[in-house]
């Protein structure tokens, strides 16, 4: 009896501390796994626009495009990931910016530049691995496809969007789920902000409780079911996209 009185009196305890009431962090972990979706999202974007024009460049014949380029991609796949937040955080653009936004009443500035500086350090280096997924995609269209279209007059814009683009997505779209699952645990990183994630939240939970291996656990349980989730939504993008192409006689 006083075994299974021990354990029942653990998991009412363990109730209470991870349960969604006032003595819970329940909803407070769930806040923390909120940020990090929202920033891994707006890193993803960012890394998706910075990323597409480190692209063209890598691809461009121009010699000097071409080794920007090139740098950008080594620097930002060499440099360590903290490195470039601690870099994008100190920075005076942030600030500028997120002034500038708490200064028309949305938000507060510290809370604003924390989540910009996590989006856009995230995001910098998320577009070093989105330029490289998006050249190997490029990469493997295949060439009579374009030059057929370019023989039959069709314009450079239309053939981006009817031959290039959805072809690039096609090839693309395992290498970024790769991608974001790997900005997932780059977000980590941010804690050192003070943006509260899922790091820091159950960083916080556990310094208040100090139940310092239940709520990491806690934590990484959370990292795991976003990187499932994650996984299954590019699966089914994947499968989606290649309804669009008629597959090889006997595959």
């Amino acid at each position: 009896m006083d075994f299974f009185s021990t354990v029942a009196d653990r998991l009412a305890y363990l109730g209470s501390v991870l349960g969604f009431g006032q003595t819970g962090w329940g909803l407070f972990l769930l806040g923390g796994a909120a940020m990090t979706v929202a920033v891994t999202v707006a890193a993803m974007v960012i890394g998706a626009i910075v990323g597409s024009f480190v692209t063209w460049a890598k691809l461009s014949d121009n010699a000097v495009a071409k080794l920007v380029g090139n740098i950008y991609t080594i620097v930002l796949r060499g440099a360590p990931e903290l490195l470039i937040i601690y870099m994008v955080y100190f920075g005076k653009v942030v600030d500028v910016i997120g002034n500038g936004i708490a200064a028309l009443g949305l938000g507060d500035s510290n809370i604003i530049n924390s989540f910009l500086a996590g989006a856009l350090g995230v995001g910098l280096i998320s577009a070093a691995y989105q330029a490289e997924v998006f050249r190997g995609a490029y990469t493997a269209i295949a060439r009579g496809e374009v030059e057929a279209a370019r023989a039959i007059g069709m314009p450079r814009f239309m053939r981006f969007r009817r031959i290039i683009a959805p072809q690039i997505m096609r090839f693309a779209i395992p290498g970024l789920g790769n991608v974001f699952q790997l900005s997932v645990k780059d977000s980590a990183l941010i804690s050192v902000t003070g943006l509260v994630e899922i790091m820091n939240a159950s960083n916080k939970a556990a310094g208040s409780t100090k139940q310092f291996f239940m709520f990491f656990i806690v934590g990484a349980c959370l990292y795991l079911v976003l990187t499932s989730f994650s996984t299954r939504i590019f699966d089914a993008g994947e499968r989606r996209v290649a309804k669009s192409f008629r597959r090889p006689v006997g595959m």
